[in-house]
């Protein structure tokens, strides 16, 4: 592990990758996979019908986690907090993808993203294929993969940070749980909007951090390559440091370079939350 407060860059266990202090995290090496089950521990696996022609709400507000809808849609049309729950995809093996349903491929989807599993939202469906987010930039990537090289589970869960108020909620089967005040980009490296996920849990580079880092599907639009680590990650972590933590107060704060930063107490309590949740990152109303 390495650690520098200067230029500060962040090494998480041989893979690091957390920006400014953590403020946009990087990712420079593989991480390892021993964290995985952690991870995905609240996902429920589900066992999908045969599929159905018949036109269905997006997969994202799926009523059952025994049926997965038969047609194409596009979750960003989705308001936030009304999820019952989120359908999940994650890969076996490196999973070719297309623009659309039975459509030559042009991508693959890897196998892991850092060392990680590739654990997916689920945006839209057809049958025999799902469409999925990607972690990998550019922001909003999507890609349609067949059914059968996934497994699929579902989250209840669902994040929202607003940019406006500064405060994370967290959301389970569409009810409001949870409502933090965060730390968020400073106006020179904002903390980008759009529709993202939580991609993997990782170990803390250091107690500042808090007790873990979620890092997320999201890329910082103004740092491509945060000290030469290739690429610039928004992860939700701990404040840093004690100024940090006092700033971000009961009110939240813009101190970071793109990244989420909560009390630690606060992070604490989004253990129980799988790769593949959804979060949804706006800017409000100032």
């Amino acid at each position: 592990m390495t650690f520098r407060r200067g230029g500060l860059l962040v090494a998480v266990f041989g893979m690091a990758a957390l920006a400014g202090g953590c403020n946009a995290s990087k990712v420079s090496q593989p991480m390892p996979a021993h964290n995985v089950a952690a991870s995905a521990s609240a996902a429920t696996p589900v066992t999908p019908s045969p599929p159905d022609p018949t036109p269905h709400a997006d997969a994202a507000t799926a009523q059952s986690s025994a049926a997965v809808p038969g047609t194409p849609s596009d979750a960003a049309s989705v308001s936030f907090g009304v999820n019952v729950s989120t359908v999940v995809a994650t890969t076996h093996g490196p999973v070719p993808g297309s623009p659309a349903p039975g459509a030559p491929r042009n991508t693959v989807v890897p196998a892991t993203w850092y060392g990680y599993p590739s654990t997916l939202p689920v945006i839209g469906t057809a049958p025999g294929w799902v469409e999925v987010r990607l972690a990998q930039r550019p922001n909003g990537s999507t890609t349609w993969v067949p059914m059968s090289d996934v497994s699929l589970s579902t989250t209840p869960y669902e994040l929202v940070l607003d940019l406006a108020t500064r405060h994370l909620m967290v959301y389970d089967s569409g009810n409001e749980i949870l409502d933090f005040p965060a730390g968020v980009g400073a106006p020179d490296d904002p903390t980008v909007t759009g529709n993202y996920f939580i991609a993997m849990r990782v170990p803390p580079p250091d107690p500042g951090y808090g007790p873990f880092v979620l890092v997320t599907s999201a890329h910082s639009d103004a740092i491509s390559d945060w000290d030469g680590s290739g690429d610039a990650i928004i992860a939700i972590h701990g404040p840093i440091t004690s100024y940090d933590d006092a700033l971000i107060g009961t009110s939240g704060a813009a101190i970071s370079h793109g990244c989420i930063r909560l009390h630690d107490t606060d992070l604490a309590e989004l253990n129980m939350i799988p790769a593949g949740t959804p979060l949804e990152i706006i800017s409000g109303v100032a």
